[in-house]
């Protein structure tokens, strides 16, 4: 995969069987911007994480269409988790050689 080839979070190697619901899921959380999901805080209550989200109904669970089962507050949180590590690995692995590029520019320019 190259640097600039998006992932396809819906659908990773390894993956186990992934039903409707756990691909609604993951469409959901590729959709978040990047400054949304900056201002997630891990060490949330299950009821802030739902308030930051914005989308769960009052019984606690996640609105999502095309869904053949309930997500609730910890299956979000486990797969929101493991989105944003995804999420921060591939913007690590764009940004360094950006940076190391950058870093030689600079000593050019000297």
């Amino acid at each position: 995969m190259a640097f600039s080839d998006p992932i396809d979070y819906e659908h990773l190697p390894g993956d186990p069987p992934l039903d409707e619901t756990d691909i609604s899921l993951r469409a959901y959380l590729a959709r978040l911007t990047d400054g949304h999901l900056a201002r997630y805080e891990p060490g949330w209550s299950d009821e802030q994480m739902m308030e930051w989200d914005g989308n769960f109904r009052c019984d606690g669970v996640l609105m999502l269409v095309c869904c053949e089962r309930d997500v609730d507050a910890r299956e979000f949180r486990r797969a929101l988790e493991a989105h944003r590590a995804l999420r921060l690995q591939q913007e690590t692995a764009v940004i360094s050689p950006r940076r190391r590029l950058e870093g030689f520019q600079r000593l050019d320019q000297a």
